[in-house]
């Protein structure tokens, strides 16, 4: 089973929550109220997305946090990378990493890349307006775009 981790989880969970009101500037407080998420964990999350460009933030009293782009700008790939980093399924599929024993005889090591392309280029093709709409009315994403089945050819 691939996951993300929680806290890529609960700023999805945030960055929805902002979506809904793209206009409005929220506090911290606020949307942990929103989301029943633990208001320090909110705190911390919003943070980070405001240092990642996702998020603009302002102080003092008419302050708070709103989407630094609209809905439709922003896709839960670029708020998975903000908060994880590069979107990976091995350790390995980085460059800098030695932490394998396999690493000198892993036949399977270069074809990590494009897997890891396709799998950010599925989390890629949703954005924050569509994970607001009802599940109903949500546009379904191919499992497979023409952009990914030529990288997997590759």
């Amino acid at each position: 089973m691939i996951r993300l981790t929680n806290l890529a989880d609960y700023a999805v969970v945030v960055m929805a929550a902002a979506a809904r009101e793209p206009e409005v500037k929220f506090s911290a407080a606020r949307v942990a109220e929103l989301t029943s998420i633990p208001a320090p964990t909110v705190a911390k999350l919003m943070g980070t997305l405001a240092r990642g460009g996702l998020l603009s933030a302002s102080r003092g009293v008419a302050g708070g946090f709103m989407l630094a782009r609209a809905p439709a700008e922003i896709s839960v790939a670029e708020i998975v990378e903000v908060v994880d980093g590069p979107i990976a399924l091995t350790s390995c599929a980085g460059n800098h990493v030695h932490d394998c024993v396999m690493e000198g005889h892993c036949a399977i090591r270069g074809h990590w890349p494009p897997i890891n392309q396709a799998v950010r280029g599925a989390l890629a093709a949703v954005t924050l307006a569509q994970l607001v709409q009802p599940a109903a009315a949500a546009v379904p994403v191919p499992a497979t775009s023409p952009a990914t089945q030529t990288m997997l050819a590759d």
